[in-house]
Formats: C-alpha cells, sequence, structure tokens
C-alpha cells in the first residue's frame, strides 16, 4: 500500500485554468457543485467537483462507487481523483472528479467528505477503492457505514510487483493464485487452499502474503457476496475502475487539456447510454427459452442485463434442482451442475411468501437471480419473477420514480437540476420514446402522436423565434417594465462602455446556448419523426398485405 503523505504537486497556471472553468460552470448552473480546501500552509489547496447530471444520476445508481486514485502508484499522472458509479447498462458513469495538490490524511478526509456533501449526505451500501492506507482511513471516517472493498486486480498487479522473483521462476503461480482467490465458494474452501498454496510455493514467512491475508476480507470475493457491488458476476472485478476516461487521459496529459478531455469523456459516456437506451427500447432480444419469465425479463431489464439474466435462466437446463429437505415451511434444494456435483449450492424456498435465498449470493452481489435459485423456480413451476427479485436500477425504468421493487434513493437536488442541458436533454428524449412507443401500437394512436410532435416542433421553433428577438431588441436585464426612452436612459446613465460590451458578450453567449439547445430538441424531435415515419411504412405495409388477402 502507498504510505506517502504530506506530498504537494506544483502543476503551475494550469490549476487557475481549471478553477476559471469551474467557476464559469456554477455560474450557468447552480447544480454544479465544486469545492477547495483551503492550504495556507503550502500556499494551495485541493478541488474536487460534480456536475449536475452526475449529481442526479447518483439518485439511481449511488447504491456502489469505486473510487480511483492510481496516480498515487505512478507519480507521472495527473493528481487526478475520480468517482464513478455503474448505469443500468452497467456502463461507467460519473459522480465527481477531484486534483489534489496537497496530499495527506486530512486531504483525504477532506475530499470524501466533500464528496459526500455533494451527494446530499447520502452514503453508499459499498465503495471499491485501490488499496491505499490513506484512502482507507479517510473511507472508514467518512463513509463507516460502507462496506469498503480494495480492487483485486490492483493486489493482483502489485503481487506480480513484489513477488517478481516467484513469477519468473514458477510460471503456475499466478494461476495458482488467481483461482484460489476467485475459485473459492465458501470462506472454508479458501482457508484451506490459501496455506496450502503458500506452502506448495515456500512462501509461509512472506510478508507481504501474510499482509494480504490479514486483509483477506477486503479484496478475497468470498467474504463480500453478501453486499452489493452492481457486477454481474463475482468474478468481475476487473482493472477497471479508471475506465470512464481511459484514451481521454494519459501521464501525459497537461493540466491546460484536461478540462478538454474531462468534457470529452463526459459527452462520450453520455452518447453511449443515449445509444443503449435507444437499443434497449427500439430492439426485440432473441429469446432462447419458452418461459414466460424470460419474456418478462426482456420487457423489464436493459439489453445488457437481460443478456445476464437470459445467461442465468438457460443455465438452469443443467442444474437441475434436488430436494433435500421438505419438512417444515422453508424447504431446502440442492443445486448443482450435471458432472460437477461437487460444487453444488444450496436454496432455500419458502413457497407461501415465493422467497428464496442461495448459498451463491449472487442476488446480493450483483442484482440479478442466480441459475440456482431459477432452477428451483423452475421446478415449482413459479412462471414469473416474483417483484422482490427485480432491482430496480437495472431495468428500463430505473430513472422513474414510479414502480420497482427497491427502496427509492431519495436524495434531494435543487430544482435547477433542470437547468442543466445534459439533463433536460435526458429528460426530452425519455418523455419523446413514449410517443414513439406507445404511437406504434395502433395507426389511429399514431396518427395522435405525430399530431402532437408536429405541434410540438412548431411551439420549439416559436419559442426560439422570440428568444433571438428578445436577445436582438432588449439589451437590458430587469427592465421589463419600463418605458423604451426610459431603458435608454437608465442604460446610458450607468452603464460604462465596458460595461456594455460585457454586457452584449453574456447576451450573445446566452444566445448561442439557446440556439444550441433548440437543435438538440429539434434533432430528437426529428429523430422521434423518423422513427414514426418507420412505423407508420411498415403498417402501411401490413394493412397492404392484409387487403391482398382478403381479396384472394
Amino acid at each position: 500500500m502507498n504510505n506517502s503523505s504530506n506530498m504537494q504537486r506544483n502543476l503551475g497556471q494550469g490549476v487557475q485554468y481549471v478553477l476559471d472553468y469551474l467557476k464559469r460552470m456554477q455560474a450557468e448552473n447552480p447544480a454544479f457543485f465544486y469545492a477547495i480546501q483551503d492550504d495556507h500552509e503550502h500556499g494551495g489547496g485541493n478541488v474536487f467537483w460534480v456536475d449536475a447530471a452526475s449529481r442526479a444520476n447518483y439518485t439511481y445508481f449511488g447504491d456502489t462507487v469505486r473510487v480511483d486514485t492510481s496516480y498515487r502508484a505512478d507519480r507521472s499522472k495527473l493528481p487526478f481523483v475520480i468517482f464513478t458509479g455503474i448505469n443500468h447498462h452497467a456502463q461507467p458513469i460519473l459522480f465527481g472528479c477531484a486534483l489534489l495538490l496537497n496530499e495527506s490524511e486530512t486531504s483525504f478526509f477532506w475530499l470524501f467528505q466533500t464528496w459526500l456533501r455533494a451527494m446530499s449526505g447520502h452514503s453508499p451500501v459499498s465503495i471499491t477503492t485501490d488499496p491505499d492506507r490513506l484512502v482507507q482511513m479517510a473511507v472508514a471516517q467518512a463513509l463507516p457505514r460502507a462496506r469498503h472493498r480494495f480492487c483485486r486486480w490492483k493486489i493482483f498487479a502489485q503481487t506480480q510487483e513484489k513477488l517478481a522473483h516467484v513469477y519468473q521462476t514458477n510460471p503456475t503461480f499466478d494461476i495458482e493464485f488467481k483461482k484460489c482467490v476467485n475459485g473459492a465458494d465458501t470462506s472454508e474452501e479458501f482457508e484451506s487452499c490459501w496455506p496450502s498454496l503458500l506452502d506448495r510455493y515456500y512462501l509461509m514467512d512472506n510478508e507481504w502474503l501474510h499482509a494480504m491475508y490479514e486483509i483477506r476480507s477486503q479484496w478475497v470475493p468470498v467474504y463480500m457476496r453478501d453486499v452489493f457491488f452492481g457486477e454481474l458476476s463475482p468474478l468481475d472485478c476487473g482493472d477497471s475502475i479508471s475506465l470512464f476516461f481511459d484514451g481521454f487521459l494519459s501521464n501525459t496529459t497537461a493540466m491546460q487539456v484536461l478540462i478538454k478531455q474531462y468534457e470529452k469523456a463526459v459527452s462520450n459516456w453520455h452518447e453511449n447510454e443515449i445509444t443503449a437506451d435507444f437499443d434497449t427500447s427500439n430492439t426485440t432480444p432473441v429469446l432462447k427459452t419458452p418461459s414466460p419469465m424470460e419474456k418478462q425479463a426482456a420487457n423489464l431489464y436493459t439489453r445488457r442485463i437481460f443478456m445476464k439474466f437470459q445467461e442465468e435462466l438457460v443455465e438452469t437446463l443443467a442444474n437441475p434442482a434436488t430436494i433435500v429437505d421438505d419438512s417444515g415451511t422453508v424447504a431446502t434444494y440442492r443445486v448443482a451442475k450435471f458432472g460437477d456435483e461437487h460444487k453444488a449450492h444450496t436454496v432455500r424456498f419458502n413457497a407461501f411468501e415465493m422467497k428464496a435465498t442461495c448459498s451463491c449470493q449472487l442476488f446480493y452481489f450483483s442484482g440479478i437471480v442466480c441459475r440456482h435459485v431459477l432452477s428451483v423456480f423452475r421446478s415449482k413451476n413459479v412462471l414469473m419473477l416474483p417483484p422482490e427479485y427485480v432491482l430496480k436500477r437495472w431495468t428500463r425504468n430505473a430513472k422513474t420514480s414510479n414502480g420497482g421493487s427497491v427502496s427509492e434513493c431519495a436524495l434531494e437536488f435543487p430544482r435547477s437540476f433542470q437547468e442543466s442541458p445534459v439533463v433536460r436533454q435526458n429528460n426530452l428524449r425519455q418523455e419523446a420514446m413514449k410517443y414513439v412507443e406507445e404511437g406504434a401500437k395502433s395507426i389511429y394512436v399514431y396518427n395522435v402522436a405525430m399530431n402532437a410532435l408536429h405541434e410540438a416542433s412548431k411551439r420549439v421553433t416559436a419559442v426560439k423565434n422570440k428568444n433571438v428577438g428578445a436577445a436582438q431588441g432588449n439589451i437590458v436585464a430587469n427592465g421589463d417594465n419600463l418605458p423604451m426612452h426610459e431603458i435608454e436612459n437608465q442604460s446610458a446613465s450607468s452603464l460604462s462602455r465596458e460595461e456594455k460590451e460585457k454586457k452584449i458578450r453574456e447576451l450573445t453567449a446566452e444566445l448561442e446556448r439557446t440556439n444550441q439547445r433548440c437543435e438538440v430538441y429539434r434533432g430528437i424531435l426529428l429523430a422521434v419523426f423518423r422513427d414514426m415515419e418507420d412505423q407508420k411504412l411498415k403498417l402501411s405495409v401490413k394493412v397492404q398485405n392484409a387487403r391482398l388477402t382478403l381479396k384472394e
């Protein structure tokens, strides 16, 4: 673990560029949050920021958080800290960024405390970080209720570095080491495997491995399967904590370029989410079984999550459930794969309450029902997935306030979230897609929806033209009720030339932003129109075919 502290970095004038950007963003949108830690002793301070869209996303997906501080292992990197989460498509989403110019225990505690304040004080269920002493202490103080996990793959990388001589002389050690860590189904199995591995490679006295064993409950999967981490498999904790900025930031990224790359990464992942939303809403997955539960899941989950559920459902064919005890209200089943009976899992099923728990604990860890529980459901003729086994954060409606079986995060953010162009664009897109889905159901609904969209397009154009006229004809703010000559006299007497020019620049910038927003809305409406026209064409073909059939 990294034990360095009280370190300061000199990044030149680039920091001021970042601060100017943050001030400008908050002026444009009060829901944009940033904070600076005063550090008079070192002549500088740490900086944290999070935009409005990220804070809004936290209300839906703030159950599990990942924090990347890997720059501390590579001193050539920018001191850039990243808070990320996972959306309903299992894609990374941003929950905040920071520049740690000065590093100390106090700095990291300030960082996590400030981040939590930006998220209205709502702690996540779980948090994953790099294995770092300062980070560990800060998380323990600021987020005591969150289950803290170290990134397993970072520990694998550190182990390879610490035991380089072992890896060089014993090519099989890496495979066996990862198998011991990842393959254990129970804590007893791991406790048996670990000393056997160390004894086989004469590593019983190795200090590094002894230290890693002492903290095994914070990185070995079998000890954390009872906590939600949002991964679709207990073995999925890949080296992807910093995936959000992968390809956008590198060791050579200058501070002046940081903000530009930051915005590109945010835009890129926003586009990825829109694409995934569109694919989920407008394409139908191929069903692999006649089970009504599979069809139910296809309509509930996003495409990526449905594929995981489908994989578990198909596996029930190779994982039969055998009843072991049915003497009480709760029946016990043994579920094992054909040819792999020694790795059986135990499922307890309460038929009265329609509840099942499995020893593999996949549902607690990932929010997806495992093949073992589904196998018991199949044997008991449970045709539909019970509501309590549908985690809303994985569904198509994850960002709506109605429905779902999961207790909702009621984070309170200012109404100014609606002032964020990203939030508005997302809301408009979701509302517009409702017209597409409903309008395609019949020709009558289609006509109503199409007329409504045409009317909406006219109103957007009218508002756009009105804004243009207002910006060109009225330069003075807060003077709507004054006669024009009074406004002119007031402007001439109270505003200097520099102030007038500044006001003109501000209004011109506002006009440009308004034009950009209107173009976004126009693009959304045009996309919806195209979809409706496609549906109209398909319906026309069906009607024509039906007429020809009747004539025959």
